[in-house]
């Protein structure tokens, strides 16, 4: 398959409903809202949503609301099809005030600035998703967390799996914890058919673990050990199966690692980068025993394999960054082991 050459194009692929999320809508009754729907993942889940609702037949209300700090998202939404509304999910008051649906994807979150904003990140992570579960509460939810709150395992393991008890380092990570745990109580008490969804990492052409390994590169800088091994998963990829748990929702939650079938080493994936954009690698740091790694083979037996292979999606980005392709400037910072973010 030929890599996206324009944004365009690639919003198209990342949007494009699998045979499997057809089905599920097909299958599925009920307006559909996005919450925090501006961020890295939601514009394209939300148009996948809309797709492939359309091509099951059963169209619907697909709903995207955040603040929209910027406001060209809105147009670009709409333009598919998505309703938007601005609102300020910090606002309790606001958030009471959103319509009723039957299906309520929870995208909101924050990782980026936590330290030194910890109490915006405990606010965001852990009492959001109350305000979410008491307004939602006839919704079925599936909501985004993070393999981080796992903690560090040992890179022979093979990643950490759904029946781990979590480990959480840092405060980041811990307050992710906190988000699964109050969708978990309200998922029991007002019995709320909820999926909590543990993602290691997805990755796009301007966005990702990938990414950020090309950029280095690109720019003659070292690449960090520390972190010596990675998951990655093809953000269309994540999305489809982000789609298909709305079918998954239990009470209390049904939990699912969302990541690419192997653990994948930093050196090996920097120098088949290098090769691949004729630039020289340098390294610091040495690698570890141990790792953020998920083992996403639950997800595996569900959905099949990743439309977009690993070894497909790094020629992607490497070809993308040698061609000065946009980047959402977002870099994940997976190297941190200490979970500051």
């Amino acid at each position: 398959m030929n890599p996206p050459a324009t944004v365009p194009e690639l919003e198209d692929r990342l949007s494009e409903p699998t045979p499997g999320v057809i089905a599920t809508f097909r299958d599925l009754p009920g307006d559909l809202l996005f919450l925090g729907v501006a961020g890295k993942m939601g514009p394209t889940l939300a148009r996948m949503a809309k797709r492939a609702a359309d091509a099951a037949g059963t169209p619907r209300r697909v709903i995207g609301v955040s603040r929209f700090s910027d406001a060209s998202q809105i147009g670009q939404l709409n333009a598919h099809g998505i309703e938007t509304i601005r609102c300020d999910l910090m606002d309790e008051a606001a958030v009471a005030q959103l319509p009723e649906v039957a299906n309520v994807v929870h995208c909101a979150a924050m990782k980026f600035g936590a330290t030194g904003n910890e109490s915006l990140t405990w606010a965001m992570n852990t009492w959001l998703p109350s305000v979410v579960c008491r307004k939602f509460r006839r919704s079925r939810i599936v909501a985004f967390s993070t393999g981080n709150v796992y903690g560090l395992v040992p890179v022979s393991s093979g990643g950490s799996v759904e029946t781990d008890s979590p480990q959480p380092v840092g405060e980041y990570a811990m307050s992710c914890l906190g988000r699964e745990r109050m969708f978990e109580h309200f998922s029991r008490t007002l019995a709320i058919p909820t999926a909590l969804l543990r993602l290691n990492y997805a990755c796009e052409l301007r966005y990702g673990v990938l990414v950020d390994l090309a950029r280095k590169i690109w720019a003659s800088q070292p690449v960090d050990l520390g972190m010596g091994w990675f998951n990655c998963l093809w953000q269309g990829d994540a999305n489809a199966q982000t789609l298909q748990a709305l079918a998954l929702t239990t009470s209390p939650p049904f939990v699912l690692n969302l990541t690419g079938p192997e653990p994948l080493r930093v050196r090996d994936v920097a120098e088949e980068l290098g090769r691949s954009m004729n630039c020289p690698v340098t390294f610091t740091g040495k690698e570890s025993e141990s790792a953020l790694l998920n083992n996403a083979a639950e997800a595996r037996r569900r959905f099949g394999p990743p439309r977009v292979p690993a070894s497909e999606l790094l020629g992607w980005v490497a070809d993308w960054v040698r061609r000065g392709g946009p980047d959402l400037g977002k870099p994940t910072h997976f190297e941190s082991r200490d979970g500051r973010f």
